[in-house]
């Protein structure tokens, strides 16, 4: 019949998209076409229109493997049976409990029910209460549900704890360790940070060139392969952060205690120290494992305080340690004028700062300030990343890389459209687009009204990032190698390269390999042993799959948290006004984001003036009487008419 299987993603409005393996573009599927599947099951797939639009068209023949197994949701009793409303208004049915499946649950209370039977002919899934959350305006029932929501394990096994606390009292000792105790080295982070991984230096050589040392947590050391901790953090992949919560990777023994970099503590660490030229040219490069002690713990704030001269108050705290801080931001103005030049890509996509009461309620949103300071530790743990990255590629070596493939033609076509009203146009070949042609945009509408959304219609056209163990590059920061390095007690990815370095790192200690020229070393056979090498191979495909999956069920749930909290916040704005602008245009209607980043619908059937038609080619609406016109980026005064909590839904209507 040749059917296409993949993965079918259901929208709330009833259709949906089926993924497929392949590089060919999603698959539409029509409500009336998409049988019984439920969002995230592996499905069948009939092609039935090869031009629908910007999308083949399918309908699904059947449902190959169901992939939910257990929902969250609202459960509303009758006298004699009663339903789950799913939090996920993806899934595509209701979940039906009979009497005898009830447990201990009442109703309106969020619940967890396993699915005893799928939906099938027209007939709702069916499923038994398992677990009672409690009711939706009790503290934490909201991000309860979303942990249990997407599976996240918000307590370690027992045994792990264990393990971890046993480590952990593990004495700290020179042992063959570069000692760097008595160098000048800080951590800077946000203030309310517990996990610090990373601390930085910065030195000027006569010659004019720079000594940028980054110093990473040696996470690896605590957690050997084939331990409890390593399986668990596995499993886990990444620490996931819910606003009032962290769930972390590694137990606290870890995170906050003898991995983390605190101030004058000794820590054990993995140390690359690279060269600079004035250009911003990584021209050498050293990677060793270390024994250091944090001078000072340093928060973004006051770092840009001091580079400022803003503050005397901070400058006088920290006067011995100022030079530091002017040769960093010095560095840091080098690398980034050197990655603009090369096609980095600023996105200027503010993040969201919800402020929660002891209850949890939200009481102030806003967009999360970023500063300088910030700049200069993501252009260090950039080239410490690209560094690394492309030293272990050169030796061949068992890997895992951060790959940011070059986005779609389609897409980049459907991106010209929307560039189109604000008088920009990706320019080259749209099939083998440059990361030059999107930062040029970017450089176009800096400082202008439509700045946030153009970098939003870009960030919506870019793939994906992933985790690979085959070396693609990196189109977003323009690098041929790039992978994650920096943050190995909260990302596991990085903790694999660790044990890669450290495992390449004991055999080239060991007598045999002394003296041997590693940096052009390509035959990595002459480093490890095959076995080992094999055994390191596998475990990076497997490992970049399973931690891609997991990064992105975090990005669901951490998005999700913040949906629940900005829906909250709204339904006591309810009758008030705010200045916005349209952040997005669909045929059912616009997308308004408000300053405070807050993005709510206004539907085209509320729009009373004049009837207003869809206009795809150009992205905007157009009334059919008054010929008005409402396109992205513009400026507009709405009213708040809807906000639910539970659907994480928020509703606008135009004002006058």
């Amino acid at each position: 019949m040749d059917l296409i299987q993949g993965k079918f993603i259901g929208h709330e409005r009833g259709f949906g998209f089926v993924k497929t393996s392949d590089d060919e573009p999603d698959i539409f599927i029509a409500k009336s076409n998409k049988k019984d599947a439920m969002n995230g099951d592996i499905v069948e797939v009939k092609i039935i229109d090869e031009n629908s639009g910007n999308s083949r068209e399918g309908a699904i023949v059947q449902v190959v493997e169901r992939n939910t197994r257990q929902v969250v949701g609202t459960f509303e009793k009758s006298r004699n049976f009663g339903f789950v409303i799913p939090d996920d208004n993806t899934l595509g049915t209701d979940i039906f409990i009979s009497k005898s499946n009830f447990g201990k649950a009442k109703n309106h209370q969020k619940v967890v029910v396993k699915i005893t039977k799928y939906p099938r002919k027209g007939m709702k899934a069916e499923g038994k209460i398992f677990e009672v959350l409690g009711y939706e305006d009790e503290t934490g029932v909201d991000m309860l549900s979303i942990i249990k929501e997407y599976n996240l394990e918000s307590e370690f096994p027992k045994k792990v704890l264990e393990e971890a606390k046993r480590v952990s009292k593990k004495e700290i000792v020179p042992n063959g360790r570069v000692d760097l105790r008595d160098k000048e080295i800080f951590t800077i982070d946000g203030e309310d940070a517990k996990d610090l991984d990373d601390a930085v230096c910065v030195n000027k050589n006569e010659d004019g060139t720079y000594t940028l040392g980054v110093h990473i947590a040696d996470v690896s050391y605590y957690v050997q392969d084939g331990s409890l901790l390593n399986k668990e953090a596995i499993k886990r992949g990444t620490s996931v952060y819910m606003l009032d919560r962290v769930i972390p990777m590694l137990p606290t023994e870890l995170s906050n205690g003898c991995c983390s970099l605190n101030e004058g503590k000794d820590r054990y660490a993995i140390s690359v120290i690279m060269k600079i030229d004035s250009k911003g040219k990584v021209i050498d490069n050293d990677i060793f494992k270390s024994i250091i002690k944090v001078t000072k713990r340093m928060n973004y704030n006051d770092v840009y305080k001091i580079i400022e001269r803003s503050d005397e108050k901070i400058l006088s705290k920290y006067e011995p340690y100022i030079q530091h801080f002017d040769k960093m931001k010095e560095l840091a103005l080098i690398l980034k004028e050197r990655r603009l030049k090369d096609g980095y890509l600023s996105l200027d996509i503010p993040e969201s700062k919800i402020t929660l009461d002891k209850n949890g309620k939200p009481i102030d949103i806003m967009a999360y300030e970023t500063n300088f300071a910030h700049e200069i530790i993501e252009q260090f743990m950039l080239t410490a990343n690209e560094t690394v990255a492309e030293r272990f590629y050169w030796l061949e070596a068992p890997f895992i890389y951060r790959v940011h493939e070059k986005p779609d033609s389609d897409k980049v076509k459907e991106l010209n459209k929307y560039l189109f009203n604000f008088g920009y146009r990706i320019k080259g070949k749209l099939d083998d687009v440059k990361p030059k042609s999107f930062s040029q945009i970017l450089e176009d509408v800096k400082g202008k009204d439509e700045e946030r959304v153009v970098s939003n219609l870009l960030l919506r056209t870019l793939k994906v990032a992933r985790y690979e163990a085959e070396n693609k590059g990196h189109f977003g920061i323009s690098s041929k190698y790039y992978c994650h390095f920096t943050s190995p007690i909260r990302r596991y990815p990085d903790l694999f390269i660790h044990r890669v370095i450290s495992k390449y790192l004991e055999y080239m200690s060991t007598e045999s390999n002394k003296g041997k020229n590693v940096k052009n070393n390509k035959a990595v056979n002459d480093i490890i042993d095959e076995n080992t090498k094999a055994k390191l191979e596998k475990q990076a495909i497997k490992y970049a799959e399973s931690s891609s999956e997991c990064e992105q069920n975090a990005t669901k749930a951490e998005r999700a948290s913040e949906d629940i909290k900005k829906a909250e916040y709204m339904q006591d704005k309810i009758g008030e006004q705010y200045d916005g602008i349209i952040s997005s245009i669909t045929s059912w209607g616009m997308f308004v984001q408000l300053n405070n980043t807050v993005e709510g619908l206004i539907r085209l059937a509320e729009i009373n003036d004049d009837y207003y038609i869809y206009d795809d080619m150009n992205k905007q609406l157009i009334g059919k009487e008054t010929k008005k016109v409402y396109k992205l980026g513009q400026k507009v005064k709405i009213e708040v008419v809807f906000a639910d909590k539970q659907t994480r839904k928020i509703d606008f209507k135009l004002e006058p």
